[in-house]
């Protein structure tokens, strides 16, 4: 199964799949003790950055519908 990743509305991004890896900006890999699942903080007001405390609740908001991207530039 390919790793996913949900936007969710008026939350985090899920993160979910067998392997996956998720790392800071200097390339350090957060150890997620083999979780198959994680929620990234979206809002900025996690206490856990980057995961998702759940403390967006009430103070983000965001309908994520999917659209397409305009075409790649070449």
């Amino acid at each position: 199964m390919p790793t996913k990743l949900t936007v969710n509305n008026n939350g985090s991004l899920r993160v979910e799949g067998e392997d996956f890896i998720i790392v800071d900006a200097q390339g350090n890999e957060y150890g997620l003790q083999g979780r198959t699942l994680v929620s990234i903080c979206r809002c900025g007001l996690s206490q856990n950055k980057p995961f998702c405390d759940g403390s967006h609740k009430g103070h983000f908001e965001h309908n994520a519908v999917a659209f397409d991207l305009p075409p790649k530039k070449v």
